[in-house]
């Protein structure tokens, strides 16, 4: 007789929230959204005033997007409003040899 445990309430729950959280990353990348393309909290300044918020923060889980570009050895990040389409501002980085960017 072979024993099997039971799929409780709580880790029905558990595994749901893990589901949501894995759908919501894998869109995420593929919109191109600011938290996974690899920034930094002290880039999270949005409105240009030198200090970086809670809100600007958590503005870069859904609000803020990227666009990657790469022109040569010239790499170049774009950070935009999602549902504008309005240019905050671009970072680049020019890139030697077979250096990766950072």
């Amino acid at each position: 007789m072979i024993l099997r445990g039971r799929f409780t309430r709580r880790r029905k729950a558990l595994l749901v929230l893990v589901l949501i959280v894995l759908a919501w990353l894998g869109y995420a990348w593929y919109a191109g959204i600011a938290i996974t393309q690899g920034i930094q909290q002290e880039d999270m300044d949005w409105n240009a005033d030198g200090t970086v918020s809670r809100t600007e923060v958590f503005q870069s889980f859904y609000a803020v997007g990227v666009d990657k570009t790469v022109d040569g050895n010239r790499h170049c990040s774009t950070y935009y409003w999602r549902d504008t389409r309005q240019q905050i501002r671009v970072d680049c980085k020019t890139v030697f040899g077979d250096a990766k960017p950072e």
